[in-house]
């Protein structure tokens, strides 16, 4: 599923509107942002061709050894064990490109969550969530194939609020995604965010200006 197709026009306003709510009296910036995967995962077709390949040459010797029935279909030409093994690695490959599951299955958790925190950490500068006058400046980052949440603070926020107050958000979304409730989660934890800042005293004051756009990045 494309990224663009997880949200309505009406899942978008709704965003927006909760992002102008929040920041009507605080002195940040609030800056959700969602992809659909923070990173190709080339290896995963290797490991996926591998994985087929190794259970088709499974395949053939326990057929070898067990089939008595299909002795007449046995094939002991290597070239054609290495034609059949290729086929099957390569049709591996190709089904792990196509099925996600399949291609998680592939990846472990530390090289999801690696490529998460780049692409976080990616979007955060291409956004210019840093960008603001005060360094206050708060992405929402969003990655639903690797299902994580990361929520990143400018220094000029990261230094008075605490992390657990980012974890907590980070559960609060991450929970509402697996009930299916993404715009709900979303709109529910930059709501949270304004309260948090203004709570922590960043207030707005009258020379106060909207320094970044208030709709939901998707990439």
């Amino acid at each position: 599923m494309s990224i663009q197709k997880r949200f309505s026009s009406q899942d978008l306003e709704r965003i927006k509107a909760a992002v102008r709510t929040a920041e009507d009296k605080i002195s940040g910036e609030i800056v959700p942002v969602f992809v659909e995967k923070s990173d190709i995962y080339t290896i995963s077709l290797y490991r996926g061709f591998l994985a087929f390949a190794a259970l088709a040459f499974l395949a053939i010797i326990l057929f070898d050894r067990y089939a008595n029935y299909f002795q007449d279909l046995a094939v002991y030409d290597p070239l054609m064990i290495f034609l059949w093994v290729v086929m099957v690695g390569m049709l591996g490959a190709l089904i792990t490109h196509y099925v996600d599951p399949l291609k998680r299955l592939m990846m472990s958790q530390t090289h999801l969550d690696r490529a998460t925190r780049q692409r976080a950490e990616n979007a955060f500068l291409e956004e210019e969530v840093f960008a603001t006058r005060h360094r206050t400046g708060i992405m929402i980052f969003v990655s639903f194939f690797e299902r994580e949440v990361i929520v990143m603070a400018d220094r000029g926020i990261s230094k008075v609020v605490e992390q657990k107050e980012w974890d907590k958000l980070v559960r609060g979304i991450t929970q509402n995604i697996k009930q299916g409730k993404v715009t709900e989660g979303i709109e529910a934890a930059i709501l949270r965010s304004g309260e948090i800042l203004l709570e922590k005293g960043f207030i707005k004051t009258k020379d106060d200006v909207n320094e970044l756009r208030d709709d939901l990045r998707m990439e």
